[in-house]
């Protein structure tokens, strides 16, 4: 995938569900993984000819793996001329040393997720960008489906109140193989995920059970994204499709 239609998506995401206005701060949340460094990449091209001018920066939420190595991102920020700020955190040793937790995945990213978003308010950012892109919300749906017994999927803005800050997700239409597209195309620095339980989780099971479903019945995952699209869920803002 091109920039060009990196950005076309994204602005596409960005003005339908309005995740900026005029003066925004956005941090963008980057593990070093090929979803944010492509999200970094999008939004700060977006800034350049975006109508509504914002200020982006990076955050990186050091886990406290031993084998982390944050260089190539900031190599990256600092060549897109974007501000990056490593926030440290002892999250791995809680997890899997003192509480050595069997499933980690959901508490990691509820504590992850925490020391971001403090993080970002305390730079003086209103709002946050996460990488998710058009497979994540698939698969959430589905996991949602399969072990909660509901239609539901995150939304593409979502305010949290109790910290006043904004949570948006500009790459909601940008599907997994462009990423790795444009990871490929662009030679990004792409950091080893040092997580123990990487690939042993409930979104990896339902990720190759969408692979498999979509190989025995082509389109069903483009069929499941339109869905969670129409499907009115609980707490989505309104669409407001782009004139062309």
């Amino acid at each position: 995938m091109k920039l060009q239609q990196l950005l076309s998506l994204t602005r596409k995401a960005v003005d339908e569900y309005q995740m900026i206005e005029e003066g925004d701060q956005i941090a963008v949340g980057v593990s070093g993984g090929k979803d944010s460094l492509t999200l970094l990449y999008a939004l700060h091209g977006l800034k350049r000819f975006y109508p509504k001018s914002f200020l982006l920066r990076a955050v990186t939420v050091d886990l406290g793996f031993q084998e982390s190595d944050f260089e190539e991102i900031a190599k990256v920020c600092d060549t897109l001329g974007v501000p990056y700020t490593v926030v440290r955190t002892e999250i791995a040793r809680i997890i899997f040393q003192e509480r050595k937790e069997e499933n980690p995945c959901s508490l990691c990213a509820k504590m992850r997720k925490g020391a971001l978003n403090q993080a970002v308010k305390e730079l003086g950012c209103n709002k946050v960008a996460y990488a998710h892109h058009r497979d994540d919300l698939v698969e959430t749906m589905l996991l949602s489906l399969i072990y909660e017994g509901r239609f539901h999927c995150f939304s593409p803005r979502t305010y949290l109140d109790r910290m006043d800050l904004t949570v948006i997700r500009p790459m909601m239409f940008v599907s997994e193989a462009d990423v790795i597209g444009f990871k490929n195309r662009y030679e990004l620095p792409i950091q080893k995920n040092p997580c123990p339980a990487d690939g042993y989780t409930k979104r990896q099971y339902a990720k190759e059970l969408l692979a498999s479903l979509n190989q025995r019945d082509p389109g069903v995952k483009d069929r499941m994204f339109s869905a969670i699209l129409n499907g009115n869920i609980s707490g989505w803002p309104e669409r407001v499709p782009r004139r062309r």
